[in-house]
């Protein structure tokens, strides 16, 4: 039987070979393709299957210019035996390690609150007691004084709003967006001061400080708009449900279907319905996970909806606001090139990130979080015996025995 024992990949045309290889989706299964023999290996790096796989899961990876490793411990990449190793293929071996690193690291980054601090809103009604800080307190009172931000009042409904914050590190993952609008229970009727929706977008600062800028910001990704979360109330019935849920509409007030498809459209709610936001914290889950470059997010409220009593102006006004994701620093790190916009990736190597086992009472999550582990500790093991030049020689049909493959590496 071991004289079948031949590379796969030998009997098939490069591009054939590519295609296949390119078809894992998983970073570790891909670093393990590089330990099953030396030309596998070559196709692996030469091709740069690791960048692509990382820029198919995050396409704002295709800002990186190029990468740099540090702390390297004065390890060197050591030309094999019968080759030269060109500047060019060091350059690609490199990228090949900090991708494979990134790739992990992206994948077993853990949910946290990522906002570092506030950066500032487009207005605020009385500073400081009404400021974006107020809008990191999770409890909307403490000892009788009310935490929140509240916007300078609008006749016009459609003047919009911006939040703006800092993240904890220049290249976090943001997975979720979470807001409660602030509800004003020393107000007659409790009012919740809500948007009608809100929009995302991330992005780094601009390297200018012309004072002339109106934008301080360079936004690389702006997120679709979200309905702020809605109930209604009919008839006085205390029990309210989300106003997108047209079945049970159909069941209570069938002639009004039609008019229900365009509620957000009347001005006057409270002709047909008594409406009320919801006061809660609302998740805004992003449709792909987004890696933010440069570390800012800011949130845009758009719409106005709750009047003012004493004066008839449109106000909103934010409770308080989380941002849900994963920080890739220290290991990773990021120099904006201006002002193309590109920047430089890089990996620290006394920093390597180490998973952490999430919140959960599920065996299966924690099972789950051991595989990582393991996982990260194999890719760690293979990429530092290829920063040392160590690398898998070709099949030797007489050499290769069975009993001591080891199947953690089989595809």
């Amino acid at each position: 039987m071991m004289e079948y024992c031949k590379d796969v990949l030998s009997y098939l045309d490069s591009d054939t070979s590519i295609k296949i290889l390119m078809s894992l989706d998983d970073l570790a299964d891909l670093v393990r393709a590089t330990c099953v023999s030396r030309s596998w290996r070559d196709i692996v790096i030469a091709n740069g299957l690791c960048k692509q796989l990382c820029l198919r899961m995050f396409p704002q990876l295709s800002r990186v210019a190029f990468v740099v490793e540090l702390n390297q411990n004065g390890a060197k990449e050591h030309a094999e035996v019968g080759s030269s190793y060109s500047m060019e293929w060091l350059s690609l071996l490199r990228e090949h390690r900090v991708f494979a690193y990134l790739g992990r690291a992206l994948m077993s980054s853990v949910a946290m609150n990522c906002i570092a601090k506030t950066v500032g809103a487009s207005s605020t009604d009385n500073f400081p007691q009404e400021s974006i800080d107020n809008t990191l307190e999770p409890r909307d009172h403490i000892n009788g004084r009310y935490y929140y931000w509240s916007s300078n009042g609008q006749s016009n409904p459609n003047v919009p709003e911006t939040l703006t914050y800092e993240l904890v590190s220049p290249i976090c993952v943001i997975t979720e967006i979470n807001i409660q609008p602030f509800q004003a229970d020393f107000q007659i009727g409790s009012p919740i001061y809500s948007a009608k929706s809100v929009r995302f977008k991330m992005g780094h600062p601009k390297a200018s400080l012309d004072a002339t800028d109106d934008e301080m910001f360079v936004w690389t990704y702006t997120s679709p708009e979200f309905p702020m979360s809605k109930v209604f109330n009919i008839s006085g019935l205390s029990t309210g449900f989300p106003l997108h849920n047209f079945c049970l509409i159909d069941f209570l007030m069938p002639d009004m279907k039609n008019e229900m498809w365009h509620f957000h459209e009347i001005d006057s709610w409270s002709t047909f319905f008594n409406v009320n936001i919801e006061n809660r914290l609302q998740k805004f889950k992003l449709p792909e996970p987004v890696l933010c470059i440069g570390g800012f997010l800011q949130i845009e409220l758009l719409g106005r909806i709750q009047r003012q009593e004493m004066d008839g102006l449109l106000y909103i006004c934010v409770s308080h606001v989380q941002v849900l994701g994963g920080s890739l620093s220290p290991p990773f790190n990021v120099d904006i090139l201006q002002p193309s916009g590109m920047f430089v990736l890089k990996r620290d190597q006394l920093a390597d990130h180490q998973p952490v086992v999430t919140s959960g009472n599920e065996s299966q999550e924690i099972s789950a979080e051991q595989r990582e582990v393991r996982d990260f500790q194999h890719i760690v093991t293979i990429l530092s015996g290829q920063a040392l030049g160590i690398v898998e020689d070709e099949w030797d049909e007489e050499e290769f025995d069975v009993d001591d493959f080891d199947p953690e590496y089989a595809l």
